[in-house]
């Protein structure tokens, strides 16, 4: 059973940093005026500070002071607030992220497949999606770009880019206490210090602890279930030997100790005839089985004015993370397909960036080499299946060793045509353009065991066969351009047109058996060029056209940017997984990956998002109340989806594509924030306080290509509210914080196995449906200090 246990501790709540578009702040113009107007936000979406409504991208811009006003637990939160976006834990994992944006994305978290979404932590790419779901801690903001953003930002941003943000270290010692508390036994601790030592150096750090009891329970083992256990460090050091030069080095941790996390199931066990409980997030999974996750890493910035046009910008950086995660897909006691899973990634970057600032020329030429290794080993446990089938303690190991080397150049330049020409209004035109090289190389090598799990894994399974032992090596290039024209024909309006290409590299399934590969010429045989072509998967590639216009009205007191875009998809990859008769006796014994570039797509759609102050001064002298709202369409559709059909022994290439849809792409989301803020004096200091309210909205969400009955997620919406009490200069911060106030149940991901009404199972006895869902109802209280 599900328990809401409180702990009456306190909540943190960043009490530094700057504006933020979902719940803009609102100034006056000078002091006494009543000249109300929403604070403007600076981005540093194309590598440069600029104003948010200045810069021809759809981007979305949150600081940490107001992402701390609506106690967003980590970055899975944006999503509610963001048009065309969907960020989620991936599924069976506590810190895995699956993202995607306008219809492009990666929800398969295992080597070799990358993400459609660039996610960057200072700058750094994040080349695996392990410990990419980022709590929300000691952070300046957090800038979500929609679109092909590959000319700037490089590989595998073909969908759009993620930029995390922490602060700099400030002139002033300072230190500052967060805490947290609230249902289901939170309670959190933040604390952060800086350290100037002298003029030309600082120092910062900051701790978390984050834990929380489950919303459910393992009612086999008894543990907690989803809950969270987490243990993170930032460091930073900051050196200016001169006005010209700056250097910075940072440092991070992140332990994740969070139980293993299963699927609900939505279907009675096949075999066993176990009922669905009645409880989403308990659990009967048997697997037991070590879980946890430990990511770190470093880098250095060193920047240099060389003059007042050019500067020289230096990123290098290094990053590594194990993950060990026991899944039990079928999530019950007994031990068929259960799953443990090692992942190991390291990787290291480098990245030379030459800017350059004049009268009517603004731009940047740079350089950037990123060499990485993703590897994965995971056993399939299959004891059930083995004993009907004569093959006790039956077990199919996968190894999969991807290594990346990856080097491109790339410029972007911006001319301003208004200030070269003498023109009245504002006339920018942008060009850039980035070329990449990748080279993948691959070790597959899948065997099959009986008598447990492998001695990787702990036992002494006796290995029987060797199905697979492949390698592979292939260099994908591409050159990705980008175009914008921007008209501002006066200050509050800017309206721009764009064409911008994105390129997500090719690669090999880690997980595909070389015994599944289709005989495509039906000459008899499956050449050795038939199981490299089946193993490998080509680049996928996009082309996004975008008209956009941002405005401001009523003397400021409106905002509103609007987008529109169409985006030719092609090659998409499509990683999927499908059970195997290894030995022909009509049982699925196995599973193997099958990953297709599947064909052509078309996304067509709409983005609007906006703030108004709605009014001023209603009560008392001071209060305001703020309008935050997004609209998001968009039709995504297969055009061609392209699969290989074999019946009576022979092999053709379908095209299903009325058969397939987008995944994690809702046609329709919504967001309404409603915050009034008023001045209010408490523990002996001026102060204001915001009550806010917010609806969100998604239609239908697909969880696969293939649509699918019981994991699909009807529309559904959800409801939050704060208040948040500040202080003047931000020296204390309390609120309380509720999420998803109605008690909705709603599904992020899930794995499936079963035919389409669930009566027969396409791996284990026991067929496998099963979802993982948001948190619940939650309450938070708040409190932070600032010494």
């Amino acid at each position: 059973m599900r328990t809401n246990k409180t702990a009456l501790a306190v909540m943190m709540a960043s009490t530094c940093l700057s504006g933020l578009t979902l719940t803009p702040a609102v100034s006056a113009q000078d002091s006494g005026s009543n000249d109300v107007q929403l604070e403007e936000i600076q981005v540093t979406a194309r590598r440069r500070s600029e104003s948010l409504q200045d810069v021809p991208v759809a981007v979305t811009a949150l600081s940490g002071e107001q992402l701390a006003k609506l106690g967003a637990p980590d970055i899975t939160y944006l999503a509610q607030s963001i048009p065309n976006t969907t960020l989620e834990v991936s599924r069976g994992t506590n810190t895995t992220i699956t993202a995607f944006i306008r219809g492009v994305g990666q929800q398969d978290p295992v080597a070799g497949f990358e993400a459609g979404v660039g996610i960057y932590l200072d700058d750094v790419y994040l080349n695996r999606p392990q410990g990419g779901v980022l709590d929300v801690y000691d952070v300046e903001r957090i800038e979500v770009l929609r679109g092909p953003q590959g000319t700037l930002y490089g590989r595998n941003t073909i969908g759009g880019a993620i930029k995390y943000v922490t602060k700099r270290i400030g002139d002033e010692p300072s230190l500052k206490l967060n805490l947290a508390g609230g249902t289901f036994g939170q309670h959190e601790i933040v604390a952060s210090a800086e350290l100037p030592v002298s003029d030309t150096v600082r120092f910062s750090a900051s701790g978390a602890y984050l834990q929380r009891n489950g919303y459910g329970e393992n009612i086999e083992t008894g543990a907690e279930h989803y809950d969270k256990d987490i243990l993170a460090f930032r460091a930073s050091s900051e050196i200016l030997p001169s006005d010209a030069l700056f250097i910075r080095f940072t440092a991070d941790y992140l332990k994740d100790k969070s139980n293993p996390k299963s699927g609900h199931r939505l279907i009675p066990g096949l075999f066993s005839g176990a009922p669905v409980l009645d409880d989403v997030f308990d659990t009967r999974a048997g697997l037991d089985a070590r879980n946890e996750a430990e990511q770190y890493g470093g880098s250095m910035l060193v920047e240099y004015e060389i003059n007042e046009n050019w500067t020289i910008k230096n990123i290098l950086a290094y990053r590594e993370d194990e993950s060990f995660q026991a899944i039990d897909f079928d999530s019950l006691p007994v031990a068929d397909v259960d799953v443990p899973v090692i992942y190991e990634n390291d990787q290291f970057s480098e990245e030379l960036q030459l800017l350059y600032s004049g009268e009517t020329i603004s731009g940047l030429l740079g350089f950037y080499y990123l060499d990485a290794n993703a590897s994965n080993e995971f056993d399939v446990l299959l004891a059930q299946t083995g004993a009907a089938i004569g093959l006790p303690g039956l077990n199919a190991n996968t190894f999969g060793d991807v290594g990346t080397k990856s080097w491109s150049i790339f410029g972007d330049f911006t001319f301003d045509l208004a200030k070269h020409f003498g023109m009245d209004t504002g006339l920018e035109l942008s060009v850039g353009g980035r070329y990449t090289s990748d080279k993948r190389t691959s070790n597959v090598l899948r065997r099959t065991f009986i008598g447990g799990f492998s001695d990787t894994f702990g036992g002494d399974a006796t290995l029987i066969a060797t199905t697979s032992d492949f390698n592979g090596s292939q260099t994908f290039k591409d050159f990705t351009p980008r175009v914008s024209l921007s008209w501002q024909p006066n200050d509050d309006q800017t309206a721009y047109i764009s064409f911008s290409q994105g390129f997500k590299g090719g690669g090999f399934d880690p997980r595909g058996a070389t015994t599944a590969a289709p005989d495509l010429n039906n000459d008899g045989t499956v050449s050795e060029a038939e199981i490299f072509d089946f193993m490998q998967f080509d680049p996928e590639n996009i082309t996004t056209y975008e008209v956009g216009l941002k405005s401001n009205w009523a003397d400021g007191r409106v905002q509103t940017n609007l987008a529109f875009f169409y985006s030719d998809y092609t090659d998409v990859q499509i990683p999927g997984s499908v059970g195997v008769d290894t030995n022909g006796d009509g049982i699925n014994d196995s599973f193997a990956g099958v990953t297709t570039n599947a064909g052509k797509a078309s996304i067509t759609g709409i983005e609007l998002e906006g703030n108004a102050i709605l009014g001023t001064d209603m009560g008392v002298d001071g209060d305001s109340l703020v309008a935050t709202f997004s609209l998001g369409w968009v039709d995504a559709q297969y055009d061609e989806f392209l699969t290989a059909v074999t019946e009576g022994g022979v092999t053709t290439i379908q095209d299903v594509a009325n058969e397939r849809v987008v995944q994690n792409t809702p046609d329709l989301s919504t967001n309404l924030r409603l915050t009034y803020n008023r001045p209010l004096e408490l523990l002996n200091s001026d102060g204001e306080i915001s009550f806010s309210g917010a609806w969100s909205y998604k239609s239908r969400t697909h969880q696969f290509e293939v649509p699918n009955a019981f994991l699909d997620q009807p529309a559904y919406s959800l409801f939050d509210a704060s208040i948040v009490w500040t202080s003047e200069g931000g020296k204390y911060s309390i609120g309380l914080h509720g999420k998803n106030l109605t008690d909705k149940e709603y599904i992020v991901a899930g794995y499936n196995f079963a035919n389409a009404d669930g009566t027969a199972s396409t791996l284990g006895l026991e067929g496998i449906a099963s979802a993982f869902y948001g948190p619940p109802r939650t309450v938070t209280a708040t409190f932070g200090v600032k010494f």
